[in-house]
């Protein structure tokens, strides 16, 4: 590994100067700096991070807390996209990232434990119980934190737009003509309240009444649980003619459900998902769906929170909204 005096030998200045050129400092000559900086490159110096952990204050790793009720992990195809996003950003700007669990070497920590054990400079959380005491004890901490799809007093929040969202699916589905339509929805959650309030504003909107028999719980990204509620709403004497679905993968199970049945999508049913995931491209017909940034909300989470770690004086506290776009697909039928 090449050290900061191999550097100072082959520009012929002092291990002191190249300290101050690497880290930019303004009592050097720029250009003795570039002078310096090059060779350091041309060299493939790397810095060393405990060094520079004890001159900056700072370890340059990020936390990640991240831990959905169905425990898919990074298969979770919206969060996945979500924090490949953000960690691409924060590698942009020279931090790294750790998963916070809880757990090190089979020893049970809190999430807060861990994250002073690690030394990590801030946190972003993505769909996590943010109710739950571990939770809420880092977010009254002094770690700086960016939250994902939540909204937290005293805290920086990233949101995908799920009224709007919502807004933009049904707007679609009313200029083919649905008046029946049907929702299967996903787990207690802000998100899930969002979406429900603004199904029901717009339905209220274009004077539907909807029957309560059509709103139906389920769980996100559970398949098995959607199918089982497309087969009730097919069952029933008055079925709708458009389902919407949780999530892009929840709608697979609807779909396989109606296929079943020897129906056809949308020539007999019409169904919509959400998310926006490339399953919606490769399913025959493509799926009618709402697609959510999720490169933007990752690269927003890592900005803020850097933001928030440098220049904790001016850093906004506020939430930043962020809209999706709507992709047609083939699966609702124009009816009429």
């Amino acid at each position: 590994m090449v050290s900061m005096k191999e550097i100072a030998k082959k520009c012929n200045v002092s291990v002191a100067t190249v300290s101050k050129a690497l880290n930019d400092y303004p009592d050097i000559g720029e250009e003795t700096k570039a002078l310096i900086q090059k060779t350091a490159e041309d060299l493939g110096y790397l810095p060393n991070s405990s060094a520079r952990a004890l001159k900056t204050k700072r370890s340059y790793n990020l936390g990640v807390l991240f831990v959905d009720q169905a425990h898919s992990g990074l298969t979770h195809a919206y969060f996945n996209h979500v924090l490949e996003s953000f960690k691409s950003t924060a590698e942009s700007k020279g931090y790294d990232i750790t998963f916070t669990s809880g757990n090190v070497s089979g020893k049970k920590m809190s999430y807060y434990e861990h994250c002073r054990y690690r030394g990590v400079d801030g946190v972003v959380m993505a769909c996590v119980d943010f109710y739950s005491e571990e939770v809420q004890e880092l977010l009254r901490s002094e770690v700086p934190v960016v939250t994902i799809d939540h909204v937290c007093d005293g805290r920086i929040s990233v949101l995908s737009n799920n009224v709007q969202g919502m807004e933009k699916l049904l707007e679609y589905i009313f200029s083919q003509g649905h008046r029946k339509i049907a929702y299967i929805y996903g787990d207690d959650t802000s998100v899930t309240k969002k979406r429900l309030s603004s199904f029901y504003r717009m339905m209220q909107r274009e004077g539907i009444q909807v029957p309560d028999e059509y709103v139906r719980p389920a769980r996100y990204l559970d398949a098995d649980l959607s199918a089982r509620q497309t087969r009730e709403l097919l069952e029933l004497k008055d079925p709708p003619t458009c389902i919407l679905y949780p999530d892009d993968l929840s709608a697979v199970g609807g779909f396989n459900e109606i296929r079943e049945r020897d129906l056809k999508i949308p020539e007999d049913i019409s169904i919509a998902g959400y998310d926006g995931n490339n399953i919606a491209r490769i399913m025959e017909p493509k799926l009618t769906t709402l697609c959510q940034d999720t490169s933007a909300i990752g690269r927003i989470a890592a900005e803020k929170l850097v933001e928030l770690i440098e220049q904790p004086k001016t850093a906004l506290i506020r939430s930043y909204t962020v809209d999706g776009t709507l992709f047609q697909g083939r699966s609702v039928k124009k009816l009429g």
